[in-house]
């Protein structure tokens, strides 16, 4: 069975709560049972995991590269634009990423239209949403088949 780990970075503990109109009502739990769901229907398994400490999402991506994880669906939040650790961990594994934003980075401001971690990943979806983590689950999903 394929495993895919959900990455979810800072603030994003805060969803349903913080910035309403960007980011929306829906809570971080809300996801984790949207994702949980639609990994039953594809018939894969799935980690879900957040913080908002740079040193616990690298050790987690080692973690993931060293039990056979094939994927992960990445939103490192703000450390998209600062983590040069988030990068290179990436870099350093075979893992293929998908880099998800819930809003459009590229009608906020303009710190947020650099991301450290998207030379790294295989693609990014960026303003749908939680959509965009089920595409990418979707994508990864049908990425380990060909």
């Amino acid at each position: 069975m394929i495993k895919i780990g959900i990455l979810n970075g800072p603030n994003l503990n805060r969803l349903g709560l913080r910035e309403p109109e960007t980011y929306g009502y829906e809570t971080l739990n809300d996801l984790k049972h949207i994702l949980v769901d639609e990994s039953h229907r594809l018939d894969v398994e799935i980690d879900f995991f957040q913080s908002n400490h740079e040193g616990e999402l690298v050790e987690k991506i080692h973690q993931w590269q060293d039990e056979g994880f094939f994927g992960v669906v990445s939103n490192p939040a703000a450390y998209t634009h600062t983590s040069v650790a988030i990068r290179d961990a990436y870099a350093s594994t075979k893992l293929k990423v998908v880099e998800v934003h819930i809003s459009n980075v590229y009608k906020r401001e303009e710190f947020r239209h650099t991301s450290l971690t998207a030379p790294v990943s295989v693609g990014i979806i960026a303003g749908l949403g939680f959509y965009g983590y089920i595409a990418a689950l979707h994508y990864l999903v049908q990425a380990d088949h060909k």
